[in-house]
């Protein structure tokens, strides 16, 4: 059997996650809408035998946005682009549920599979800014627990679609004049709470069968759909203990489901800052650091809360009670906000920043950062990383500097084994479900 090795995501996220890595004396200040970047940092992370590549998504900006929201691709088009220039690492797009039709997703998903050679994923979420239903012509946006709901169905309703064609359905046989076996097309006539779909789907299965399905759950009604649909989970935690924790529960929620726990991929999300020795080190966090202004972590602290403007509130004064605030948002991390600034009795001020400025868990000298993401790896908190750049050169310093050190002690792979994401991640093809009734018909 060989050994277990640690799973690397790059998050190429334009001009960054937050509202001043723009400043950079070094950075792109169009990165986000640049091809050119976009293909130079998917390049790196491939070199670097990384398993995927992520691009985020949301579908609702404001004046205060981040600038990277404000101006940035859509993820399945950026993604189509860098198939064609590069060979094997995934490439994993965020597509929101709640704002979507079941059909339109698993066809464009089943193209970029197919484009790609077999690399794409889906990052499953439900959207929870509620200005983003003012987008779409609707009344008003589901609430938290009605989302799920939407979720299960649309998931299911994708991969039924994914099913529509047998995998050796497509004979094109020129004598006979036979392009495909109608006995291997399948329609879905999918009758729902939220969806009405007839199918098939339009293109055949890919090589990889199904995309691979991402998802982010921390809420517990996020915790039990990723435990029970997702093939790999991103989570931000605060700390090692917190995260293994997290991937404890998750691993334990998976089996309750029966899965196999070691077929559900935790990846943290982390943000290293690596420099040559302690001087570089220091000097580069500072860098970081002094990108922060706490006007901008004030905004940034409003976003899981709906972009609530919290600038009403005293800065230096304890941490405002705000009642169930959240709830109907991004549940899981307002809430981990609101039970942080309560145990540890923090300001106005010093929330927002905790929650802005980069934490020093993975910021260190390359041997120190690779010691890190091995502890972490080693001792039960992760089965690998999403790599979240903070400086512009942030993923040629992680993998020109600490992945080296992880293939030496035989952590990271050395090169591609195979040609699919499911080849990354060492999952095997999903039997089409329709050859399964089909055998089992005819065992019956």
């Amino acid at each position: 059997m060989s050994k277990r090795q640690i799973k690397l995501g790059a998050m190429i996220h334009g001009v960054g996650h937050g509202w001043g890595e723009w400043r950079h004396p070094d950075a792109l200040a169009d990165a986000s809408v640049n091809f050119g970047f976009y293909k130079q940092q998917a390049l790196l992370a491939e070199g670097a035998k990384f398993d995927f590549a992520f691009i985020a998504d949301s579908l609702h900006i404001h004046a205060k946005s981040s600038p990277h929201y404000l101006n940035r691709f859509e993820p399945l088009t950026i993604l189509s682009a860098l198939a064609a220039v590069t060979e094997h690492i995934g490439l994993v797009a965020t597509v929101t549920v709640s704002y979507t039709e079941p059909f339109q997703v698993a066809r464009q998903f089943a193209s970029l599979d197919h484009i790609s050679g077999g690399r794409a994923g889906w990052n499953v979420v439900t959207s929870w800014l509620s200005g983003t239903a003012d987008n779409f012509g609707k009344a008003e946006h589901p609430p938290h627990a009605v989302r799920y709901r939407i979720a299960r169905e649309h998931v299911d309703v994708v991969k039924g679609l994914w099913d529509s064609w047998e995998d050796d359905a497509f004979t094109r046989d020129k004598q006979s004049g036979e392009f495909f076996d109608p006995e291997k097309l399948h329609s879905l006539n999918h009758q729902g709470e939220f969806f009405k779909v007839k199918g098939p789907l339009n293109i055949q299965r890919s090589r990889q069968g199904q995309p691979l399905i991402f998802q982010a759950g921390t809420s517990e009604d996020g915790r039990n759909f990723a435990a029970q649909n997702a093939d790999a989970i991103f989570v931000s935690p605060e700390s090692f203990s917190e995260a293994r924790s997290y991937y404890q529960d998750l691993k334990q929620r998976a089996a309750r489901h029966g899965r196999n726990p070691d077929e559900l991929f935790i990846l943290p999300g982390i943000r290293p800052i690596v420099g040559r020795d302690a001087e570089e080190v220091e000097q580069r966090y500072q860098q970081a650091v002094e990108l922060v202004s706490i006007e901008d972590a004030i905004v940034a602290l409003g976003r899981p809360f709906n972009d609530y403007d919290f600038s009403g509130h005293a800065l230096d004064a304890p941490f405002p009670d705000l009642g169930d605030l959240g709830s109907n948002s991004h549940k899981g991390s307002s809430d981990q906000i609101k039970q942080q600034a309560r145990e540890h009795g923090l300001t106005l001020r010093e929330v927002a920043l905790r929650f802005s400025r980069p934490r020093r868990d993975f910021v260190g000298t390359p041997e120190q950062v690779a010691n890190a993401v091995q502890d972490w790896f080693e001792d039960g908190a992760a089965d690998g990383f999403i790599i979240n750049s903070l400086l512009p050169d942030g993923l040629q310093y992680f993998t020109e500097r600490v992945v080296p050190l992880l293939q030496a002690r035989g952590l990271v792979r050395e090169d591609y084994q195979g040609q699919t994401l499911r080849d990354n991640f060492g999952l095997a093809v999903p039997t089409n479900r329709n050859t399964l009734n089909r055998s089992q018909g005819a065992v019956a």
